[in-house]
């Protein structure tokens, strides 16, 4: 892991990865909608609504991951002084906030023919809500720690206090009888139809590669405004020095 602590070696390395990851997962998801789309046939119970899970279940499995990836940095960031990880965490957090935002509004979109209901408070939704509130949380925090130039500790604690959030959401649909259905994916295990199965997996796939790039490609811009403050601030300690000098 040290040896991507070079920032140095790491846009070396992400200055084709991430054009990389985001052409593949562009194209991956194109295929997987065109494909779900095309074979897809209307589901007994929710008919043509079931054509959402394409742009549903991805999201809000991204919208989780993304947090825990905050979780993990925060935590190398915290205890390994990672040179990396608290840009990558910062850099996942709104790419995370997006796809937690979509998760939701296509959601509210999907609950209203299949429950009759754009919205109901049982425990799966109203954290999967809490989660985006807490991407803005830590965005504030990590934003306010850069402009200060604070060491962003608060904001680390902040992302791995959050992560607590995470097995409750993954779980809530398990410990209780709520609303929304039991997972229909686990691993080594589907209660879903093939035929609608592949597409899915092609789309949750396109999708992580497309957040994958964005999140390299945000680490890029980061630690570019990082290199040009330092310069200005090295030219400004050099003019002073020079003033003071003559």
């Amino acid at each position: 892991m040290h040896g991507f602590a070079n920032p140095a070696r790491f846009l070396r390395i992400a200055r084709w990865l991430t054009p990389l990851l985001l052409l593949c997962g562009i194209a991956v998801t194109a295929g997987a909608l065109a494909l779900g789309l095309l074979t897809f046939p209307p589901e007994w119970i929710q008919k043509d609504a079931v054509y959402i899970i394409l742009v549903h279940v991805p999201p809000a499995w991204l919208g989780m991951a993304g947090w825990m990836a905050i979780a993990v940095a925060s935590l190398v960031e915290l205890v390994w002084r990672h040179p990396l990880a608290g840009i990558a965490a910062r850099a996942a957090a709104l790419p995370g906030a997006v796809f937690t935002a979509i998760c939701l509004i296509t959601g509210s979109l999907w609950g209203r023919p299949t429950w009759g209901a754009w919205w109901v408070w049982d425990l799966r939704l109203t954290s999967m809500l809490l989660l985006l509130f807490l991407y803005f949380g830590y965005m504030a925090l990590a934003g306010a720690a850069q402009r200060d130039g604070g060491s962003g500790r608060v904001a680390a604690i902040f992302g791995m206090l959050g992560a607590i959030n995470i097995p409750i959401i993954h779980y809530s649909v398990i410990w209780l009888n709520l609303q929304h259905q039991r997972p229909s994916l686990s691993m080594g295990n589907s209660a879903i139809d093939t035929v609608y199965l592949w597409p899915l997996l092609g789309a949750m796939v396109g999708f992580s590669l497309i957040f994958g790039g964005v999140v390299l490609l945000r680490m890029r811009a980061i630690l570019a405004d990082q290199q040009a403050n330092a310069r200005l601030r090295r030219k400004a300690m050099a003019g002073v020095g020079a003033g003071a000098a003559s």
